[in-house]
């Protein structure tokens, strides 16, 4: 079985407050973009330790420890519960940069819940899936409905939203630096904004360039000029508007249908841009 776990921007993203638990609480909508991972899954009789799970990647370098990686702790949590799972062998090729604010790794994770309940037919209900999901983390249950939401407390609390963005190009942007949400917190002081994302994102596109903003963006464009820069080159391609997506370094730009841009960005740069 092979499913292709896609990737997501953050339109707009306030963080509002400082947990006792030492989470942040956000706002923000999460938007699904056809940037895919593939991932592959077989049930196998020959397992690997005692946790039957052989696990391979292929493509963008996967760093860290195999036992790390959200797929394998997907498999891990669901046979916890469910001895229906027998062993199986999991390879995702990766195409979705990381460390880039584009929730790949979240989505392999939640890509990897949706594969096993279909796999080995365990009957599991979304709300079920939505819950596994959150154990992995905060951005997981998105991709487990994978559709427009608005999103606060950690992420987990979503409603959805009519936003369809079906009429416009996007392009991504993302430069060789890798940022870890740990590091894009550093510099952030919580903050209750004077609107709201859902309000803001029902104007006209064109006055989202006035008001929807990333509270990561400004910090991390101190420490990495390269996130502005290529922002501002949107812009002068003709964006309507451009921002960093998640905790970065990713920028996309949101683009009239009818614009024909050749984008030029140094070479190291990988660059998406759907038909």
């Amino acid at each position: 079985m092979v499913l292709f776990p896609n990737c997501k921007i953050n339109l707009g993203l306030h963080i509002t407050h400082k947990r006792e638990d030492g989470y942040h609480d956000l706002e923000t909508v999460f938007y699904p973009v056809p940037w895919q991972d593939a991932l592959e899954g077989i049930k196998s009789g020959v397992s690997s330790g005692e946790s039957g799970v052989v696990f391979s990647t292929s493509g963008l370098a996967v760093e860290g420890n195999a036992e790390d990686n959200l797929c394998v702790k997907a498999c891990h949590l669901l046979q916890k519960h469910h001895t229906a799972i027998g062993p199986v062998q999991l390879h995702l090729h990766k195409a979705i940069p990381m460390g880039a604010g584009l929730g790949g790794g979240s989505s392999d994770g939640a890509f990897t819940l949706t594969l096993l309940n279909q796999l080995f037919q365990l009957g599991l209900s979304q709300k079920q899936l939505l819950r596994y999901a959150l154990e992995l983390g905060s951005d997981c249950p998105f991709f487990i409905l994978n559709k427009p939401l608005l999103a606060k407390g950690r992420g987990e609390k979503m409603e959805g939203i009519q936003l369809d963005l079906s009429a416009y190009s996007l392009v991504i942007v993302h430069p060789p630096v890798h940022i870890s949400t740990a590091n894009a917190f550093k510099g952030i002081t919580p903050r209750i904004p004077g609107r709201s994302i859902k309000t803001i994102l029902q104007q006209p596109i064109e006055t989202w360039k006035e008001w929807l903003t990333n509270d990561f963006e400004a910090g991390l464009c101190k420490q990495y000029p390269e996130i502005e820069q290529i922002k501002e080159s949107l812009y002068n391609y003709g964006a309507i508007y451009a921002s960093m997506t998640g905790s970065g370094s990713a920028v996309f730009g949101i683009f009239e249908k009818n614009t024909s841009t050749s984008f030029s960005f140094p070479s190291a740069y990988r660059i998406y841009q759907p038909n």
